[in-house]
Formats: structure tokens, C-alpha cells, sequence
């Protein structure tokens, strides 16, 4: 397969991220062509030109609309603000460029929707950045779980948690706004989503209650600017199998960073997991002598596919970036017509309705049937 020509839109937390794994994939792996970095776009052109000699991408522009014109660009990240996903994410599929946008796939259900048709009439591959997918640790727990290790679930338990919206003094900026979003729940919460759809399927029947901690946040320039989504959502779902579950979202949580904790019940066990300890599990397994039964913690190692790729040794870790790196072999050989573990605009649609489902409880004060 020839090299594949890159286009990256945004620039900000997850563009350089982006920007790290299409820079780091050919060396990590070894077997895929070293893309080529053709273009890069940000919202002003010093900036575009100092994020592209930067990120080492040969050309840089202020319009998008001209990297997706680019005829050396065969694939388009999209790293911008969720409320610019729809937009842009369909002019490259139409102009007939593959695409790995960021989650969510977008603020409005309908534009989820389109991006999806656009998806379908394109023939081309377009995937959402769900990178926790891909840790290592968390496809051995899949395994776990699969060959019955835990015996059989009947109970999954989420929370997710970060604090960067925790300080009532903060300003009011574009995640508080209902443009891009219902706050926790389409930011935030989607992550755990994925995991549970990666896991056992999508959610079939939710009940929610959200909160707003902080009515109001101050503005730059002096006074304050209404809060129009919720930093906070609790949610009970059925899973399918019978599985119940839990699931609860925190923007505000004093001196959390990066909180994914995740238990998994079984009949003859239980796996524990927490993202800020992302390179480890607990697992408990209801078999032997009374006395020395307990959780026993097990550490990424090698032997936990592709950590090896990275690291030689068990117990040294990979982080976040590492795993967008993994993401991004996934997406490559998805392009080259081999299977893999992404999460395409159909289940990240079926993502987007269980969260649409999950707001549309909050609001009717009800469960929520789910339907696929």
C-alpha cells in the first residue's frame, strides 16, 4: 500500500495528538507505509504555519476547505470542537477522503445522521477517535470476559470522572455552551460508552438524572454568561443479556484527571479497572481455598498485544498517546481492506443515539428503550 497522504484539521490538544500517532505509527509498527504529512489547517495562518513546521507537515493553511481539496490528501483527521465535526467530516467524505474525526460525532443527533450517510455513499473509511478502546489492558479484559473468566456478567458499573470543569471560577467557554452539546454526557461520558459497546454491544434502555453544579460562570471581560449544559449525568441502563449497569459522569470533581473506573460483576469473579491507573487491572476469581482468595493486580506487560510494540518489559506503562498511536494502525488497516478494531460511524451513531436517548430521559423523566 502506498504511503497515505495526511490531512489534519485543528491543532489543539487532540490535533497534536493526532498529529504524534501519524508521526509515530511506521516506527512503533514496522509494517505499514511512513504516511506522508501533506496538510495541515488551523483557524489563522501563523498559526497553521507554526503548527505545520512543528508537527513537520509540508504545507499549512487557514482555509480547511482547501486541505480537503488537496489532491495529495487521502485521509483527513478532524480535531476541531464537536460543533464543526458535521461540517467538515462530510465535505472530505465527499470529496472522497477517508476520516478519523474525534468523538462525539457531533451535537445534533441529525448531523450524526448525515455524517453517517455521507459515510456510506462515500465507500471510504471514517472512524471516531475512541482511543481507551485500544489499551492493551483493556482488550485482554474483552478476553477475560469472552472465554468466561469472570463467569457471567450480570452487572457493569462506570464512572468517569475529571476536575478540569470543577473550579466555579472558571470562565465560561465553548464546552458550556449548548452548541456543543449536553455537556457530560456527549463531551465526556461517550468515552465509557465505548468501552461498554467494545465490551458487551450498546445500551439498550437508559434512565438519567444530569445536573449543572454551577448555574453560571464568570466572563473574561467582567460579568457572568449562563451555564446551557450539564457537567454532572447519572445514569441506569440494561445492557443486552440481561446485564445491568451504571453509569456516572463528572466534569467537576475536584482532584480527579483522568478517571475511567470501571467494575465488571460476574458469576464466578469480578475484573476492577481505573484509567488513571491505565497500565494495570485487578481480578478476582471465585476458586480455590477461602483464605487466600482476593483480588490479584496484574500488570501490562508484553504479553498483552501490542504493548510489546513499545515496550520490551512488563510494568513500565504506556499513556495516552500511545494508545491514539494504536488507534491509528487500526485506522490504516482499515483503509487497506483488513479487519479492525475501530469504532466506525455506525456503532459511533448507535453511541450518539444511546446519549441522545439518555437526554431525552432526563427531560421526560422516564426509561428510555433503545432501538437498534
Amino acid at each position: 500500500m502506498k504511503p497515505l497522504g495526511v490531512g489534519l484539521i485543528g491543532t489543539g490538544y487532540m490535533g497534536k495528538c493526532h498529529a504524534l500517532a501519524w508521526n509515530a505509527v511506521k516506527t512503533v509498527f514496522g509494517d505499514v507505509a511512513r504516511p506522508r504529512l501533506v496538510h495541515l489547517a488551523e483557524a489563522n495562518a501563523d498559526l497553521a504555519k507554526a503548527r505545520g513546521d512543528e508537527f513537520g507537515f509540508e504545507k499549512a493553511t487557514a482555509d480547511w476547505r482547501e486541505l480537503i481539496a488537496d489532491p495529495d490528501v487521502d485521509v483527513v483527521s478532524v480535531t476541531t470542537p464537536n460543533q464543526f465535526h458535521p461540517e467538515m467530516a462530510i465535505a472530505a467524505l465527499e470529496a472522497g477522503k477517508h476520516v478519523w474525526c474525534e468523538k462525539p460525532m457531533a451535537p445534533s443527533y441529525g448531523d450524526a445522521e448525515r455524517m453517517l450517510a455521507a459515510a456510506k455513499a462515500s465507500g471510504k473509511v471514517a472512524i471516531l477517535g475512541y482511543n481507551y478502546i485500544q489499551n492493551p489492558v483493556m482488550r485482554h479484559i474483552k478476553a477475560l470476559i469472552a472465554e468466561g473468566a469472570i463467569g457471567a456478567v450480570n452487572h457493569v458499573r462506570v464512572e468517569m470522572d475529571e476536575d478540569f470543569m470543577a473550579d466555579p471560577n472558571g470562565l465560561f467557554y465553548w464546552k458550556s455552551e449548548l452548541a456543543s452539546g449536553y455537556g457530560a454526557l456527549d463531551d465526556f461520558a461517550v468515552h465509557p460508552l465505548s468501552l461498554l459497546w467494545f465490551l458487551f454491544g450498546h445500551v439498550e434502555a437508559v434512565i438519567t438524572d444530569m445536573v449543572k453544579p454551577y448555574a453560571e460562570r464568570p466572563l473574561k471581560d467582567g460579568g457572568t454568561r449562563a451555564v446551557e449544559n450539564h457537567d454532572l449525568a447519572n445514569v441506569l441502563m440494561r445492557l443486552g443479556g440481561g446485564i445491568s449497569a451504571a453509569l456516572m459522569a463528572n466534569r467537576s470533581a475536584w482532584g480527579r484527571k483522568g478517571r475511567i473506573a470501571l467494575q465488571i460483576f460476574g458469576s464466578k469473579g469480578s475484573i476492577s479497572y481505573d484509567q488513571e491507573r491505565m497500565n494495570e487491572f485487578e481480578l478476582y476469581q471465585a476458586e480455590g481455598r477461602d483464605s487466600e482468595q482476593g483480588f490479584r493486580k496484574v500488570l501490562a506487560a508484553p504479553a498483552h498485544k501490542p504493548y510489546d510494540r513499545f515496550i520490551p518489559a512488563p510494568g513500565h506503562g504506556l499513556g495516552f498517546n500511545d494508545l491514539k498511536i494504536i488507534e491509528c494502525r487500526e485506522l490504516i488497516r482499515a483503509i487497506s481492506g483488513e479487519a479492525a478494531s475501530v469504532v466506525a460511524f455506525k456503532d459511533g451513531l448507535r453511541i450518539e443515539k444511546s446519549v441522545h436517548a439518555m437526554a431525552q430521559s432526563f427531560h421526560e423523566r422516564r426509561w428510555v428503550e433503545i432501538s437498534s
